[in-house]
């Protein structure tokens, strides 16, 4: 190490080209002044300079080779030395980590590939030839080539910004490609670089020069360009002056001549300078060139360093990058060719001299890709994310083959975060979006409970352009599936089982394939991966959970469809309910609606089923009796509680207040009925009933047709009908947002048909109002009875006692002036009974008339169909003239008001 030290860095130089080339000391002399005229360069490669990012790319390539534990330990290595002060360039040492690790066979687009110019033997005036660099990390010729599949996308034009077209341009100088980067790198930049000159001719060997650089711009030692002196304004400016000075125009630096304009926002020539119009002209055209660059270059120098900017914006700048970079190689080439004029004396008007129509020509195809990009950068501002790629692949849709392909390739670039964001969701449920760019958006402050509906939601604007709505609600489910089943479910299935698809990240090359063929293996990849973990989840729900036994458990109960249940329940309750709701004990009607399941056929029910059925007593308003607040309740947790959320739960709780309401005017019309049937033979000792009576028989008859009626329309056109398509629906769902959407329409029809929404608010107040006449009537008749009763046995027990006291001396005049007395007031009462019946039926009827002229107004046929079945003899539309309106006049008088 001694002896190692004290040699020169020029011997260690020099035994280094030895080492990589396998020649002797004198045989590599070209090559020896060659590196030292690299190393003496301002040459930087385009690195960012980000310790973090390369520590990251070290230990992800420990993973690919398997080496975890190695990876750990690299992770507390790298901890321990950020916290001392050991280091100061620790991204140095990092990056050199990095270059060592990565294999060598394996092209790199990161470190010049110095072993392919050392393999090559030089010109002999190589050395002569300066690495011309105008600006750092810009005109850079040490750049390695692309990746084979870059090269592949180049042919197309993908990243060929220095194409110079199928111009050539013959002289008998030797190539800046063969200058500098030897045959075989430019037998693989040919496709690039159509400048193909004669290599046979040898130049003149010159001397070394010490310019790394070109400075500003000053005077050009070329033959016809005739230097200006100071104070000479009537020299006429040189074409050649004009070529050098745009060549830094190209860059964005101002020359001497050619500056920026501030105010006019252009690069322009000082109107007092001596200069011919189409020298001036030509100048002012490739002038824009430099202005493209700069609005380019800007763009990326302001976005680079902003790591707001996320991945995706990084990728656009990346791509642009690139793009730059093979610009900076055609001035490069422009720079070396003007060098070598130079420095060979080469006149201005020779074949092979730079001129401006020449650059013209050599500029056509980099300047429209460069506006392409301009243009790209101005419709891309204030973008990230989705949107950023929709404004790119925006840009694709073009009729010009190349710039077709320039796009796509930078589709590619700025969908690859995409890809690797939507391959992270759909097949590890994991969203990792720290700059809010992935079209699926989660919010953590949402709890379990709610994960499915509130947790995961679709970011609209960030759905790029070439995924589909469709494509992107799938994605949004594949990931919101294997969440629910991980945090809801407590299924501790490995996501990789769940889908059979591979996992493994393209390439952005891959990346643009993949985009744009979204009706194929996109959308294949997306659709296995949707049906196999839609499908797991279903089966989880209904094996597990028992989604279905609930889904009919709540049809059965909640919805009354449990006929022998909610009849002797109902049986069972009547003493309890009849009675103020203020006395009511929720644990005595729990007792009660245990007796009732165990004496039906509810006792065959799951236990899972039945231990979640209950009792509930709603809010008590002033003189509510019990059937006003008694409800059955169905207690719903866990993953089923997605299904059946609290805003379902209401619904079925409204339903059930309805319909039990309905279900006890059908049995108190049985009552009355029952009692009218009883009473019948014994009230035929009292004749002077009889009209009140039949007033009775007949009020009743109407409220019977009337709510069986109404009986028939819930039952089997709202409930039956509405179940039905909810049960065939739920049986061909395909992911659990399909059964969750059909519930919810079954609850939506089944309380906008039950009258219960507000649109039909009036139409449920007359029905109230008509199930309070049936009550009404109950009370009025079971008093008329109760009376009635009461007069029969008194004149029985009068009968009873004359006929005893026959044998005898019978019954006084007192006792039977008594009994005709008593049989006097009863009689006189009868009128006042007939005139309530007759105040009763009136009012009844014409809430049913009001009823059915809002039922001919609905705008459901199904509602005015009902009306005909309630009016079936014509009695009402005999009396009001708006029920007279025929259904399809109705119809046209409602379409025209719409």
């Amino acid at each position: 190490m001694a002896a190692l030290d004290q040699k020169s860095p020029n011997v260690l130089l020099q035994s280094l080209c030895c080492r990589i080339t396998g020649k002797s000391e004198a045989e590599v002399a070209h090559q020896f002044q060659y590196a030292v005229r690299v190393i003496g360069s301002n040459y930087a490669p385009t690195i960012e300079r980000d310790e973090f990012l390369v520590s990251e790319k070290i230990k992800k390539e420990l993973l690919k080779q398997r080496r975890e534990a190695d990876a750990a330990l690299f992770s507390e290595l790298h901890r321990k030395l950020q916290t001392q002060g050991v280091l100061k360039h620790r991204w140095s040492v990092l990056y050199l980590l990095l270059s060592l690790c990565e294999d060598p066979r394996k092209p790199s687009c990161r470190v010049p590939g110095y072993g392919a110019l050392f393999a090559q033997g030089l010109p002999r005036d190589a050395h002569s030839t300066p690495f011309y660099c105008a600006r750092p990390q810009s005109l850079a010729l040490g750049y390695a080539d692309r990746s084979s599949s870059m090269h592949t996308s180049a042919s197309l034009g993908t990243s060929g910004v220095s194409s110079l077209g199928t111009y050539t341009l013959n002289g008998p100088t030797l190539t800046p490609v063969s200058l500098l980067l030897g045959d075989s790198l430019r037998q693989q930049l040919g496709s690039r670089l159509a400048w193909t000159l004669p290599p046979s001719a040898s130049p003149s060997a010159t001397a070394p020069t010490s310019r790394g650089s070109l400075g500003p711009p000053g005077p050009v030692a070329r033959a016809p360009h005739r230097p200006r002196r100071e104070g000479d304004d009537s020299a006429e400016v040189g074409e050649a002056a004009l070529v050098r000075d745009i060549l830094y125009v190209f860059q964005g630096i101002d020359g001497k001549f050619i500056k920026m304009c501030s105010p006019e926002n252009c690069y322009k020539i000082d109107a007092k300078m001596p200069l011919s119009k189409s020298l001036r002209d030509m100048s002012s055209r490739l002038a824009e060139l430099g202005w493209l660059h700069n609005k380019v270059r800007k763009y990326t120098d302001s976005r680079s360093l902003d790591r707001a900017f996320g991945l995706v914006g990084q990728s656009f700048c990346a791509a642009l990058h690139q793009e730059l970079k093979e610009y900076y190689r055609l001035l490069s080439v422009l720079h070396s060719q003007l060098q070598v004029e130079d420095d060979q004396g080469v006149n201005l008007g020779s074949e092979s001299s730079l001129t401006l129509r020449r650059l013209l020509v050599w500029t056509y195809d980099p300047k429209v890709r460069l506006k392409t990009l301009a243009a790209l950068v101005d419709y891309c501002q204030g973008r990230k994310g989705g949107e950023l790629a929709s404004a790119v692949h925006a840009y694709s849709k073009t009729g010009d083959p190349y710039m077709r392909a320039l796009v796509q390739h930078i589709l590619g670039l700025v969908s690859h975060p995409i890809l690797n964001f939507l391959y992270r969701w759909i097949y590890d449920g994991e969203l990792e979006d720290t700059y809010h760019e992935f079209f699926v958006a989660s919010d953590p402050t949402v709890k379990t409970d709610r994960l499915w509906h509130d947790k995961y939601s679709l970011r609209k604007s960030m759905i790029p352009s070439f995924v589909t709505m469709d494509q992107a609600r799938k994605v949004l489910l594949i990931g919101k599936s294997i969440n629910f089943l991980h945090q809801v479910c407590h299924d501790r299935t490995p996501p990789g089982k769940l889908t059979p698809a591979s996992k493994s990240t393209e390439s952005p090359k891959d990346a643009a394939e993949l985009f744009t063929d979204l009706e194929g293996t996109f959308q294949g990849k997306i659709d296995a991966a949707y049906f196999e973990t839609s499908k797991y989840l279903l089966d989880i729900l209904n094996k597990n959970y028992l989604l279905l036994e609930h889904l009919q458990a709540m049809r059965r109960y909640l919805l009354l469809g449990q006929g022998d249940f909610i009849r002797h329940l109902m049986d069972l309750l009547k003493p309890e309910l009849a009675r103020p709701a203020t006395t009511l004990y929720q644990h005595n009607l729990t007792g009660i609606l245990e007796t009732a399941v165990r004496a039906t056929n509810a006792q065959f029910d799951s236990p899972e089923i039945l231990k979640r059925l209950d009792v509930r007593l709603l809010e008590v308003s002033p003189g509510d009796t019990g059937w006003d607040v008694f409800s059955l309740d169905y207690h719903v947790d866990g993953p089923i509680a997605t299904v059946f959320t609290r805003e379902c739960m209401s619904c079925y709780l409204r339903v059930f207040n309805f319909l039990w309401r309905a279900k006890r005017m059908e049995y108190i019309l049985t009552d009355i009925w029952k009692g009218q049937m009883c009473n019948a033979k014994l009230l035929k000792a009292m004749p002077e009933l009889s009209g009140v009576l039949h007033q009775c028989h007949i009020l009743a008859s109407e409220m019977v047709h009337f709510i069986h009626q109404m009986q028939y329309y819930i039952t089997f056109e709202v409930l039956e009908c509405s179940w039905d398509e909810l049960w065939n629906k739920v049986q061909q769902a395909q992911d659990l947002d399909h059964i969750i959407a059909a519930h919810e329409v079954f609850l939506d029809t089944i309380i906008s048909r039950c009258l219960l929404d507000n649109n039909n608010r009036s139409l449920l107040n007359q029905l109230r109002a008509i199930f309070d006449q049936i009550i009404e009537f109950q009370n009025a008749q079971d008093a008329l009875y109760r009376s009635a009763l009461e007069e029969l046995q008194l004149r029985l027990q009068f009968e009873e006692k004359k006929q005893q006291r026959e044998a005898e001396w019978g019954v006084t005049a007192a006792e039977e002036s008594e009994e005709k007395k008593r049989i006097q007031e009863f009689q006189e009462t009868i009128p006042k009974m007939r005139s309530q019946l007759r105040i009763l039926t009136h009012f009844y009827q014409g809430i049913v008339q009001q009823f059915l002229v809002l039922l001919m107004s609905s705008s459901d046929e199904s509602l005015q169909f009902l009306s005909f079945r309630l009016d079936f003899n014509e009695h009402y539309k005999a009396r009001d003239p708006r029920l007279r309106v025929s259904l399809g006049a109705t119809r046209g008088r409602r379409s025209s008001n719409v």
